[in-house]
Parts: C-alpha cells; sequence; structure tokens
C-alpha cells in the first residue's frame, strides 16, 4: 500500500467548509495531530481520513472530544473498477460503461480498500463527521470500535464478511448472512460471480423480439406478397 495520499485526479474543487466543519476540524485536528491525513467536504458533511494506527483513537475523540454519541454505521469500500472481461471470451459484457481507472473519493485514499464509518451528536450543536481510513489489501484489519460505540458490533460484522476486515477486539467476528464456510467476500470487486460466467446478464444478449416480430425481427408477414 502507498504512503504517500492519493486523490482524484482532474476532479471536481471540493467546497470550503462551513464554520460548524471547521469546528469540528479543529477539534479532530487538536485531538489527533498529524494523524488526520485528510480531510474534504461531501455535500456539506465534512470528510476525514486519519492513519489506521489512529482509527480507534479517532472514535475516542468523536465521543469525547466532539460528544459525537450516535453512531450511524461503519463499512468498507473497494476502489477497485469492476475487472473486465473481454467480449470474445464469452464473458459477461453487461458494464460497458463502468470505470477503468482506480479513482478515489473526497480525502482520498492510499490504496484500493477503505473503512468508513459516520457519528453524529443528537444534540446541540448536532454536528457530523465522516471518517474514513486505509486497509492493507493483503492484510486487511482495524482496532474494533465496539469499546466505544458498541452499535458497532453488526456493522464490523458485516465490513468482516463483506470485504474481509479484520477487526482486531471485536467480541465475536461471525457471519451475519453467509453460511460458515462460506469462502470469500462478496462486495470485493475481484470476487467471482460464478452465475454470471455461466450466464451474462441479461439485456444485451438475450433481447426477446417485440411483440408482433418474428425471431429474426422481422414484423409477422412482412416480406410476404400481398394477396
Amino acid at each position: 500500500m502507498a504512503d504517500a495520499p492519493t486523490t482524484e485526479a482532474d476532479g471536481p474543487t471540493a467546497p470550503a467548509l462551513d464554520e460548524r466543519a471547521q469546528q469540528v476540524l479543529a477539534r479532530l485536528e487538536a485531538e489527533l495531530g498529524d494523524a488526520l491525513v485528510e480531510h474534504g467536504s461531501a455535500l456539506g458533511d465534512l470528510v476525514v481520513r486519519v492513519r489506521p494506527d489512529a482509527w480507534r483513537r479517532a472514535a475516542e475523540a468523536c465521543r469525547q472530544a466532539l460528544d459525537c454519541d450516535f453512531l450511524s454505521f461503519v463499512s468498507g469500500i473497494d476502489w477497485m473498477p469492476t475487472p473486465v472481461v473481454e467480449e470474445d471470451a464469452g464473458g459477461d459484457t453487461s458494464s460497458p460503461v463502468q470505470p477503468r481507472e482506480m479513482t478515489f473519493g473526497v480525502a482520498g485514499s492510499a490504496g484500493r480498500l477503505q473503512v468508513f464509518a459516520h457519528v453524529e451528536s443528537t444534540y446541540a450543536p448536532h454536528w457530523a463527521v465522516t471518517l474514513k481510513t486505509d486497509v492493507d489489501e493483503a492484510a486487511p484489519r482495524l482496532e474494533s470500535w465496539v469499546p466505544v460505540y458498541a452499535g458497532a458490533d453488526w456493522h464490523e460484522r458485516e465490513t468482516w464478511e463483506m470485504y474481509g476486515v479484520v477487526f482486531d477486539g471485536h467480541p465475536s467476528l461471525r457471519h451475519l448472512y453467509l453460511p460458515a464456510e462460506f469462502e470469500g467476500h462478496p462486495l470485493r470487486k475481484d470476487f467471482p460471480l460464478l452465475a454470471r460466467d455461466v450466464k451474462p446478464w441479461p439485456g444485451l444478449v438475450d433481447v426477446e423480439p417485440m411483440p408482433g416480430e418474428s425471431e429474426a425481427g422481422e414484423t409477422a408477414g412482412e416480406g410476404e406478397d400481398a394477396s
């Protein structure tokens, strides 16, 4: 994983932070120091990227210094573009508009995999922040937020199940949706969709004729001599 932060090239200029977001950022900077890697604004919300080794500390800062008492979610993202399957290989060609280059969202990324969390204060000043951090593609792991936000329990289990991120200190990482013997992580972009290897997505290759049209695409009776 690269050390230097990477942001979207040629992307739109991020909007300036409003006064409340600046206050949140100032408090996080005071608590986290150089562990705060990058920040930006997404639809008016502050987004902050922190070092992986400060992930738990960032949760504690939000809980204590920001009085953010509500955890909205913890989740992951795989910035890898969907793998291209060549049409002449007989594979799935149903997603021709998918990006072919890896791009990243607000506050950048140092690699392919990241974990996100969003916290809010349910009382004045009612501010919020989205935190994100990079995880190693080969061995993705972070400290669990469960000791700080008990509600992170199921969110981290889902992120582990779908992306393979191990949360150290989680009380019981186990499957939510999939059988215990299931192998792989379905929300990773390189997870093989075996059903699509057997039959491509419908719509591009299985075009049914319109009513009144024959399989050859001719209107019934077309080409016949009028009697």
